[in-house]
């Protein structure tokens, strides 16, 4: 999707897509809810207790608010840097850190993105934050840092149920989560991803993802 916005597709059980951080250094927030109910949702607080981790690792599922598997974690050739923690950034963020003018949000963009799927308004939850790099120290305080990924790099997600994917790429300019400027995200998606062996082309209509898709915008 381009610099600063969202998009959101329907996916598939069982359909692997890949999450592409084009140009690198890019901060992106991934949400997921399933198709039958978009009241049921990935949930990063069900998840951490799941996997005993602040981000699962590869083999691991991300769970819904009724701890039923919506998405495995398949491969990350990324730092391995990401974020369960901070919420996503909406208007009332920008206000506390003394921007007043309209910003573009991670909230907006997936209001709009929602909209755009013809479904009803949606709680915003905790989001996957997909490249960033926030640590924890051992007397518990929390920082943040540019994002390490670099052109290219990627995250393949499996998805367990039926449901709708929506990416914002984080357009937080404000601290600087992201490194060199806010820009795009992708999303790829093929049956063959898991094996590396089919090519990524095409767009997919009716806004639902289908094998050999991209989608960029």
């Amino acid at each position: 999707m381009p610099p600063g916005e969202g998009r959101g597709l329907r996916v598939r059980a069982g359909t692997p897509f890949k999450v592409v951080d084009v140009d690198g250094g890019q901060v992106g927030d991934l949400f997921a809810f399933t198709a039958d109910d978009p009241g049921e949702y990935a949930s990063a607080s069900h998840t951490r207790p799941s996997t005993g981790r602040l981000f699962p690792r590869p083999g691991q599922n991300v769970l819904t608010n009724l701890r039923r598997p919506i998405l495995e974690l398949v491969e990350d050739n990324s730092p391995g840097y990401h974020d369960t923690l901070y919420a996503a950034c909406d208007a009332a963020r920008y206000r506390s850190l003394g921007v007043d003018a309209p910003h573009r949000s991670c909230a907006q963009n997936l209001g709009e993105s929602i909209a755009a799927l013809g479904l009803p308004g949606v709680v915003v939850p905790q989001p996957l934050n997909v490249f960033m790099d926030v640590r924890v120290d051992s007397d518990g305080e929390m920082s943040s840092r540019p994002a390490s990924s670099g052109a290219g790099d990627h995250l393949i997600f499996r998805a367990l149920l039926d449901c709708y994917v929506i990416l914002s790429s984080c357009p937080m300019d404000i601290v600087p989560i992201s490194s060199g400027g806010i820009t795009a995200l992708a999303i790829d998606v093929d049956d063959q991803l898991s094996t590396g062996t089919a090519p990524l082309r095409g767009s997919a209509p009716g806004g639902e993802l289908q094998p050999s898709s991209r989608m960029t915008a």
